[in-house]
């Protein structure tokens, strides 16, 4: 009876690796969490180059250790790139979904061609020694005679390498806070920044679209006051009570008819944030006219 087969297990682990990610991707309840930072790092910078590299050379003495290592961050930079370039020909396009499934596929074709060519070498093929690596870690630690001193330095060293590399995932996985603001903006008819009416004729209404976008890194509660020559002009409820998310953007129609003639008349449109109605937050006006009916 032919002896089973048996998968390498770093074969194992670069597979698992990719439909773990794959998993953390694609399920919205699990795709908001750092995690999936955390493993989409080496599914693009080195697990195509790792699985690439053990079809390539299935051998133990093809390579060392550090230059597969090495390797697979070079090639995994050399063909991420190459299989966006393909999906931009392709009714796909360059998202998120395509590439992941060509990526995963990709990473799996090449373990499973690693695996035929490891067992057609036998005992001359590449394999990752993780018991023996992890048995002679135990031994440095507990069971390798020397001074107290020096397991006590041992220990030091494995928890500062730990610790160093949870640093790092840290870093990578912790959203850098930029600068704080808040985008103010008033928009005409045809939704530009231009081509507002301030030309108007008494009974005429004034119709912008004000847009207010959180870039607070909080939640802010936001109030809009219109002021025409410093008079408060009455203003729907919804401008009063605005909170916002940070990055979430808000926009609306607002119009309103001048009951006053006038020229050049300053038309203020003021930003106050958290309920603070004694300093606006950001100012915005227009220069309206306007004149009797003839």
């Amino acid at each position: 009876m032919p002896a089973k087969k048996q998968i390498p297990t770093d074969i194992k682990l670069v597979i698992a690796l990719a439909l773990l990610t794959d998993l953390f991707v694609l399920v919205p309840f699990l795709s908001d969490g750092p995690v999936r930072t955390i493993l989409g790092l080496p599914m693009v910078l080195f697990l195509p180059g790792y699985a690439l590299i053990a079809a390539l050379f299935p051998g133990k003495d093809d390579l060392d250790g550090i230059e597969r290592i090495a390797l697979s961050f070079g090639l995994s930079i050399a063909v991420v790139p190459l299989i966006g370039l393909g999906l931009n020909y392709t009714p796909w396009g360059i998202r998120l979904v395509p590439i992941l499934v060509f990526l995963t596929n990709f990473i799996i074709i090449m373990s499973f061609v690693a695996i035929y060519r490891r067992e057609a070498l036998g005992k001359d093929a590449f394999s990752v020694p993780f018991r023996e690596m992890y048995e002679s870690v135990r031994a440095e630690v507990t069971e390798k005679p020397g001074s107290r001193l020096d397991r006590i330095l041992t220990i030091i060293l494995v928890i500062s390498i730990v610790a160093s590399v949870m640093t790092l995932i840290y870093v990578v996985v912790t959203p850098k806070q930029g600068e704080r603001f808040t985008e103010f903006y008033i928009l005409g008819p045809e939704r530009m920044a231009d081509n507002y009416r301030t030309q108007l004729i008494m009974g005429e209404s004034v119709d912008v679209i004000i847009g207010v976008v959180n870039h607070e890194y909080s939640v802010v509660n936001y109030s809009i006051v219109i002021k025409l020559d410093d008079q408060v002009i009455e203003s729907p409820q919804s401008l009063q009570h605005i909170a916002l998310a940070h990055n979430v953007t808000w926009e609306k129609p607002v119009s309103f008819i001048p009951a006053v003639t006038g020229t050049d008349m300053k038309l203020q449109y003021l930003l106050y944030r958290d309920d603070n109605m004694t300093q606006p937050y950001r100012d915005l006006h227009l220069w309206i006219s306007v004149g009797e009916d003839e």
